[in-house]
């Protein structure tokens, strides 16, 4: 069993920058690849970023790539997302999420993504 918690969302104007934080307790955080994702009322979770278990592999999503940067500290179990140049089409609810699978690097379904935090908010005004 693994537990995460999301913090650092809140309301940010356009082009502003906000960093996301994920606590990993449980299971050796250091085994996993980890991944972001989000969700926009009225739409499907979206793959936004994912890292491999090392941190030394990342992958993004088009929509985010060159703004957004996904690390970790495998020391204190924490996965981050930097997000930089923040649009207002960012706006949504940022989960975290651990995906067991080792093999077919970069995992970017959330269907293979077996625990979740419970998300934090992200609000981009204009």
């Amino acid at each position: 069993q693994v537990q995460l918690v999301e913090s650092g969302g809140g309301l940010v104007q356009t082009g502003g920058s906000l960093r996301l934080s994920c606590a990993a307790s449980g299971r050796t955080f250091s085994n996993y690849a980890m991944g972001w994702f989000r969700q926009a009322p009225g739409k499907e979770r979206e793959f936004v970023a994912t890292i491999s278990a090392s941190g030394g592999s990342t992958y993004y999503a088009d929509s985010v790539k060159g703004r957004f940067t996904i690390s970790r500290d495998n020391a204190k179990n924490t996965v981050y997302l930097q997000m930089n140049s923040l649009k207002p089409e960012d706006a949504a609810v940022y989960y975290c999420a651990v995906t067991p699978y080792v093999s077919n690097w970069p995992r970017y379904r959330s269907s293979e993504y077996t625990y979740w935090g419970q998300g934090t908010q992200v609000t981009v005004s204009l």
